[in-house]
């Protein structure tokens, strides 16, 4: 099937605010708190699903049940391993369906595995280059799956709406021929997010959106590089998106930019998607964090030295729990106040791994090892810390309908049965 005919309509042009924490406003922004997570996106999924990056709530915690309170002496057994080609992609799980991405002879594969067995149900490949850059290279994005398609994003800007059941193409993108979009350094990374009856990708200057029944464009921004995070919805018509140089509030329906705050990080990685929550927004870079008020327009509460590099943190209780640091150097796994920023606790010795949590325990890949703890400010409290994979593992896990997803950067993925 050939790309879709080129349509769009052009962004407001961006304005510059000189000063940080000065915000930029387009246009009057109010925050309205609407339940659990904003609603600003249709995506229906049995509870113990995992249909996005991030998961149902955008906030990397599951609700799926991993550990009864009277396990004693908890541990994982390896249910069923593939290899899925060189990359970062994490885990999609819906329908009893697992998806995923990875490259292999310069081309992407998306892969939908049986989730409970590991048989393969289809694959559907694409020429797209694995270009390694000080790290091994390949897709960074994650499916999302929304309505019985796969929606997917490769590092080079092809854009894929896959039938859940059987992999058909229903329609495709090439978004560097058809926008002459400009590449960040490490390509693109952020997963696609769904608002409505829109595909909304960090692609440009502060976004895209493509229509989910065509794929049309709907609207488009600058094609100045873009950043690496996934948007995040914080209001019923408001995304955060973390771009090149700026944290942005945009209007997921028109491309308008609501409000824009300068935010500089080393080489342009902005890669760590923002953590909402009550009208706050946690941003965090190798740059430093800041937790900001919305409403009624941004303004700094705190700013701290913690420092999410790839992998976003995730709040539990009045608590956050993260790792903290870059690639060039040992990281920890850090506990914090959300109100204030203050550190209780930091564990040493950790790499640039992913984590999520499952009521009130954590759930870390890194380095290899599979680490399960307690998620408390009274220290860092292990339950499980078992090896499983080799080399390379900056990939968040996933935890769906009681089972651990993992991978390394080589492509080996597993899936983990947890026995109390």
């Amino acid at each position: 099937m050939n790309s879709t005919t080129l349509q769009h309509t052009a962004s407001r042009a961006t304005r510059r605010s000189p000063f940080p924490f000065q915000a930029m406003h387009t246009h009057s922004f109010g925050i309205t708190l609407i339940g659990l997570v904003i609603a600003t996106s249709a995506t229906t999924s049995p509870a113990s699903d995992w249909p996005q990056w991030r998961g149902t709530n955008y906030d990397g915690i599951s609700p799926a049940t991993l550990l009864p309170d009277n396990a004693t002496h908890p541990s994982l057994k390896q249910r069923w391993k593939a290899s899925i080609g060189t990359g970062f992609s994490s885990f999609s799980v819906h329908d009893g369906k697992l998806y995923t991405m990875g490259n292999q002879n310069d081309q992407d594969t998306v892969w939908c595995f049986d989730a409970d067995s590991g048989k393969i149900l289809w694959q559907h490949t694409y020429s797209c280059p694995l270009d390694p850059l000080y790290y091994e290279g390949g897709p960074g994005a994650t499916p999302t799956v929304h309505d019985d398609v796969v929606y997917t994003l490769s590092k080079k800007g092809h854009v894929h709406a896959l039938n859940q059941q059987t992999g058909q193409v229903l329609w495709k993108r090439d978004l560097l021929a058809d926008h002459q979009l400009e590449l960040p350094e490490w390509s693109f990374a952020a997963s696609p997010f769904i608002h409505k009856n829109l595909l909304i990708l960090n692609v440009g200057d502060h976004g895209l959106a493509l229509r989910l029944d065509t794929g049309v464009t709907e609207w488009t921004s600058p094609s100045t590089p873009s950043g690496y995070a996934t948007p995040v919805p914080i209001a019923p018509n408001a995304l955060a998106v973390f771009r090149a140089k700026f944290i942005s509030a945009v209007n997921p329906l028109t491309g308008q930019k609501l409000w824009e705050i300068p935010w500089e990080s080393s080489r342009g990685v902005n890669a760590a998607d923002p953590l909402h929550h009550d009208g706050q927004l946690l941003v965090s870079s190798s740059s430093g964090t800041a937790l900001l008020q919305l409403s009624p327009s941004p303004t700094e509460i705190w700013k701290g030295k913690y420092r999410s590099y790839f992998n976003p943190p995730v709040k539990i209780g009045d608590h956050v729990y993260g790792i903290d640091g870059t690639t060039h150097r040992p990281t920890r796994l850090v506990c914090f106040e959300w109100a204030t920023g203050k550190e209780i606790w930091a564990e040493p010795g950790f790499g640039s791994g992913g984590l999520v949590a499952v009521g009130n325990h954590l759930v870390i890949c890194d380095k290899g090892e599979i680490i399960i703890a307690t998620a408390t400010p009274d220290g860092f409290e292990p339950l499980i810390r078992e090896t499983v994979l080799q080399g390379k593992c900056w990939t968040a896990p996933v935890v769906a309908h009681g089972r651990i997803y993992a991978r390394n950067a080589t492509g080996d993925l597993v899936c983990l049965d947890l026995e109390p």
